[in-house]
């Protein structure tokens, strides 16, 4: 039987996706949450634990652990790291257990935690995670994180490049508006994708942040081949 491939494009409509059977989320913030924590994994970090509010990240740093936190972009000046890929060296990470809080990305993986199993998804891991997603043969439902519960385009555009892949394989269909509408938007923006992005406005946020050095790394596509899936409350490299 062949398999489906949903696009939701903001966290706030994930309650209302219409795939019911076994399915994978693929959770996408691309700018920045999803790239930095493939970046963390390519890098030896241990296990990255997600959590969903700053009170909550401030209340385990306090029990020693390593905190990547920020707010609207920014770092906080208690946590350890922002939440840029960059931040997370071999030196910094490497054999050790992250506690993790974004403005978007963490918030979205707490609405879609009841899910069989959700993969952290990036241009940087797009084609491993691709073949794992093949592998695994299940429906998928691909998650934007966006801004703030509003339509984002680079996590779209990360969407409609992802099912693209899917779909080239004969066990997956899809039937949903969403996932042809990122299609469309992946063809009209994948030549010229640095050009397209002046659009977004995340983009512009960071540049305004200084923090817009990480974009060409966060859309170059297979730097990696690790493939973060969060289960039982933890994100650890797919065994």
């Amino acid at each position: 039987m062949n398999k489906t491939i949903e696009v939701c494009f903001t966290p706030k409509l994930f309650a209302d996706i219409t795939t019911k059977d076994d399915y994978i989320v693929v959770l996408a913030d691309i700018l920045r949450a999803t790239t930095s924590i493939c970046a963390a994994f390519q890098n030896g970090v241990k296990e990255i634990i997600p959590v969903a509010n700053l009170d909550e990240a401030r209340e385990i740093k306090s029990k020693g652990y390593l905190v990547a936190s920020e707010q609207d972009g920014k770092k906080l000046d208690w946590a350890d790291f922002g939440n840029s890929a960059f931040n997370f060296t071999p030196e910094a990470i490497g054999g050790k257990t992250l506690v993790y809080c974004t403005t978007n990305g963490t918030r979205a993986l707490e609405i879609a935690k009841k899910a069989r199993k959700i993969a952290m998804g990036a241009f940087v891991n797009i084609s491993a995670l691709s073949d794992w997603l093949v592998h695994e043969n299940k429906n998928v439902v691909i998650l934007c994180s966006g801004w703030k519960n509003k339509f984002c385009l680079e996590d779209s555009l990360f969407a409609g490049a992802l099912a693209e892949k899917l779909l080239a394989h004969p066990g997956f269909v899809t039937f949903c508006d969403s996932t042809h509408a990122s299609l469309d938007l992946w063809q009209i923006a994948r030549y010229d994708l640095p050009g397209y992005l002046e659009k977004a406005a995340h983009r512009h946020r960071l540049r305004k942040l200084g923090l817009d050095d990480v974009i060409p790394y966060s859309f170059a596509p297979d730097t990696t081949r690790v493939i973060p899936v969060f289960e039982g409350g933890v994100i650890r490299e797919r065994g």
